[in-house]
């Protein structure tokens, strides 16, 4: 018996130092898998952060050729720098006749750096346009695409037509160059042309189907021009025509378009053989880094090769609170991306003055708004996370347009039959603070620009503007080209009557100027910021003459006012990156669960502005200094 025992023992015991040995074999293998696991990644970062160092360096070396040409002289300090040109050069001769010589002769041996405005522009280039022009010669001179990302309104658009003129003109290249904008700006882009540089001969490639077959024969092909421009819409239609042709020069208005790379637009022209490639936008930030990288990488697919790395780089959140991290990822924009805000440059535009007015909900508005947060309660009170990110946009989405007005649903306007009358005021809040603004407006001679981003809404305003008697127009995104161009011409029209344009936030907001308006107003506000500081800038931007004042219609303690106060986190980002700020804002689906579960379904009241209040916030100053926002009704 005991003999049996033993042996099992030895069994047992075999048994053990085999477990063991397995035991310690298992644990030396994850051990090395671990070791090379961390080895690797310690490689990668190694070989990241040896790449980021030499894309500073190479930032650096861009920054050395292009830094002389980020100011200009000025009159002031004109003998100063005209002593140093003269150390430079040996020569005894003012700024001035030097570059007039230089263009005259054609000289190659230097580059041209322009102190006043070019002979071949028909009018007079402000200043800092004329630092841009010289910074575009530079990137052109050294072979760099580059961003213009000045604010919205400094002009880049004759900075562009100033840079194509100079290479017709000075360096014998006419072209083709392509300038992709979007349709909105079509017509702009080719008056601008004609105005300013009427000697490049710009073509636009618009139209259907039919009108664009007989374009490509007859003009296209003949050669017989110097800049084709055309719309987003075009390239996807015309791509196997457009992508035949050896570019010079491609440009692109509004690229924040491109922000994704792999989007259809970004894909198609990524395809084209292009010699140099220029950006404009003025939001060259709006969500995250990464889409600055994408925008990086289109223009130097060779140095910005990498979107994993650059979001090593430069994470967002890290970002906020590194400023060696924030100062590095200005050394390497630096070369790349020109940024000047009016209130630097333009000192002769006055300051826009931005108020927030906080209405209250209509009795009809409360009762449709408690029973949207009835219904979807269990949605947003569902802990399973079950509930989708498209479910809870739909139910926010819901509440934003019961703020705006109770008819944007089925069943709420009373009819049959349907009438516009003074119900159509008195059942919004935000409608009866607009019906006394706009008629102390009109008192007062006031051209206004009304924004929404919701094209049923831009209906009721119209119905509303129709009643009222109040002359208007309409722009949307499913407003046809020529029918655009005959509304803004009509609008900006000398001696003009047109009292309101009634625009879609984000058709009507890109490269449209209506400098013959005065007053903006946002019915309702972009989820980005950036889109709203677009559409103010329609108004807010060269040519202005007076001050425009900017009015933004929130509705008091609803879904609205949360998603303004988060989204305006935003903007933070843009100043980290152009502008050393910092933060930033997604609206992600905790987010908007976070928001709706803090709705309140019976805190609502009504209440009204006073007629004191509406006189208050449309008293006009004479201050032209900055003004701060300022709010009423909260």
């Amino acid at each position: 018996m005991k003999r049996f025992e033993r042996e099992d023992v030895l069994v047992a015991d075999k048994e053990n130092v085999v477990d063991n040995k397995r035991k310690r074999s298992t644990e030396t293998i994850d051990s090395l898998a671990k070791k090379q696991r961390l080895s690797t990644e310690s490689n990668e970062e190694l070989d990241r952060n040896v790449r980021l160092e030499y894309l500073l360096k190479q930032s650096e070396s861009f920054s050395n050729f292009l830094t002389a040409t980020t100011k200009l002289p000025t009159n002031k300090k004109q003998p100063l720098q005209q002593q140093q040109l003269k150390k430079q050069n040996n020569k005894k001769q003012n700024k001035q006749q030097q570059i007039t010589e230089d263009i005259n002769n054609n000289n190659n041996n230097g580059p041209f750096r322009f102190v006043s405005s070019p002979d071949y522009i028909k009018g007079q280039m402000r200043d800092y346009q004329i630092v841009g022009l010289n910074w575009m010669i530079s990137l052109y001179e050294n072979n760099i695409c580059g961003i213009l990302a000045d604010e919205m309104g400094l002009g880049k658009t004759l900075q562009t037509i100033s840079l194509l003129g100079y290479m017709k003109h000075h360096c014998n290249e006419a072209g083709p160059h392509l300038v992709i904008v979007p349709k909105s700006t079509l017509q702009n882009w080719m008056n601008e042309f004609q105005k300013w540089c009427p000697t490049i001969r710009a073509i636009c490639l618009i139209g259907d189907k039919s009108d664009r077959k007989d374009f490509k024969k007859d003009i296209l092909a003949v050669g017989n021009w110097d800049v084709c421009v055309t719309s987003y819409e075009m390239i996807r239609y015309e791509k196997q025509v457009l992508q035949k042709i050896q570019w010079r020069y491609m440009v692109i208005d509004e690229a924040h378009r491109i922000k994704n790379e792999k989007c259809k637009l970004s894909t198609f022209i990524r395809q084209f053989s292009t010699t140099n490639r220029l950006l404009l936008t003025g939001t060259p930030l709006q969500n995250n880094l990464h889409e600055l990288w994408a925008l990086l990488n289109f223009m130097l697919p060779d140095i910005f090769n990498s979107a994993d790395d650059f979001d090593q780089w430069f994470n967002t959140d890290a970002c906020l609170d590194d400023a060696a991290l924030v100062k590095r990822l200005h050394s390497i924009l630096e070369p790349f991306l020109l940024r000047r805000l009016k209130l630097d440059v333009e000192k002769s535009l006055k300051p826009k003055k931005v108020t927030k007015i906080y209405v209250g909900l209509s009795k009809m508005q409360i009762e449709w708004y408690q029973r949207i947060l009835r219904k979807e309660i269990t949605v947003v009170n569902n802990i399973d996370n079950s509930v989708t990110k498209r479910n809870l946009f739909n139910t926010l989405m819901q509440c934003r347009k019961c703020t705006n007005h109770p008819y944007l649903f089925d069943g709420a306007e009373p009819g049959p039959p349907y009438t516009t009358d003074m119900h159509i005021v008195n059942n919004s809040g935000k409608m009866m603070a607009l019906d006394k603004i706009l008629h102390r407006l009109q008192q007062q001679g006031s051209r206004v620009l009304i924004f929404s981003q919701f094209k049923i809404m831009l209906t009721i305003l119209e119905d509303y503007c129709a009643w009222r008697s109040f002359s208007y127009c309409r722009l949307d995104g499913s407003t046809r080209h020529e029918e655009r161009t005959r509304q803004i011409d009509e609008y900006n029209a000398k001696d003009s009557k047109v009292f309101i344009f009634l625009l879609s936030t984000r058709a009507g907001g890109l490269g449209i100027n209506l400098t013959t308006a005065d007053v903006v107003i946002f019915y309702d506000s972009d989820f980005n910021p950036q889109m709203d500081l677009q559409a103010m800038d329609r108004a807010h931007r060269i040519g202005q003459t007076k001050k425009v004042r900017v009015f933004r219609l929130i509705t008091k303690d609803t879904i609205e006012e949360k998603i303004i106060q988060m989204s305006e986190k935003k903007l933070e980002l843009d100043k980290t990156v152009i502008q050393k700020g910092k933060n930033a804002f997604v609206l992600s689906k905790d987010v908007i669960l976070d928001m709706l579960r803090g709705e309140k379904i019976d805190e609502r009241k009504e209440f009204v502005l006073s007629d004191r209040e509406i006189k208050a916030i449309l008293a006009k100053d004479d201050d032209d200094d900055d003004d701060e926002e300022k709010v009423v009704g909260k």
